[in-house]
């Protein structure tokens, strides 16, 4: 049975009602419905809790795709904690402060990859700090002159908003991916494309905040020489 993922509806959703399907052998929890974010395309795994019906709690330190089966999240509790069985009735509960800051440095990333408009080969995303690679001819980047034009967007207030696209619209629109080390999700038939205004146009799975006003100042932190071509460029929200 594969879980419902409520943070593609809503990433603002913080907690829900949520069944336990199964448990794994090593104590992994599957849920029929999630608002925790599996692990990928650079962006980690939601932490967070289950609350049990009678007030007890098991702490999540990350969330992950079941590798068996791609439709299944997998709640991976932190060490010592209490058993759990299939059945039984829980919420879900994201720890929203970690996420929120997670959502503001992805779409802070988005428009990293405006302001320099090259193929991205690499990327992590933090909380509150996170980086991009990119594949840049030889030359110097200014941090100073990034970091005034990545919040010269910011300040846009632009509104984030997404739309699905069918893989074959995607392969007739190759322009569309930035990113050569990490592929567009696909498998379902369809990929998921992430618009901020008039600013930016790429599929992206994860979670994003709704306007760029949310992510706040935004500092280029440091810029490091990765190799002939590559630079990778760090940004932490101020």
């Amino acid at each position: 049975m594969p879980t419902e993922l409520l943070f593609r509806q809503d990433a603002y959703l913080q907690e829900t009602p949520a069944t336990i399907i199964a448990v794994n052998e090593r104590g992994g929890v599957i849920l029929d419905r999630s608002v925790f974010y599996a692990t990928g395309g650079g962006q980690p795994g939601d932490a967070g809790h289950l609350r049990r019906a009678d007030g007890g709690i098991i702490a999540i330190g990350t969330t992950i795709y079941d590798p068996e089966d791609r439709s299944c999240l997998i709640h991976v509790p932190l060490e010592g904690q209490p058993a759990i069985a299939p059945g039984e009735s829980v919420t879900a509960v994201l720890d929203w402060e970690k996420r929120l800051k997670r959502m503001r440095v992805h779409t802070a990333l988005h428009l990293l990859s405006v302001v320099l408009p090259f193929p991205v080969t690499g990327g992590s995303i933090g909380d509150g700090d996170g980086r991009l690679d990119f594949d840049i001819p030889e030359g110097g980047l200014d941090k100073t002159e990034v970091s005034e034009k990545l919040n010269a967007l910011v300040a846009r207030n632009a509104e984030v908003t997404e739309r699905w696209i069918t893989d074959a619209e995607l392969d007739a629109n190759p322009g569309l991916v930035k990113t050569m080390s990490v592929k567009p999700p696909r498998g379902s038939g369809r990929v998921r494309l992430v618009s901020i205004g008039d600013i930016d146009l790429q599929p992206c799975g994860g979670t994003h905040v709704r306007n760029t006003a949310e992510i706040g100042l935004v500092a280029v932190t440091d810029i490091e020489k990765k190799g002939k071509q590559n630079r990778r460029v760090r940004i932490a929200l101020a």
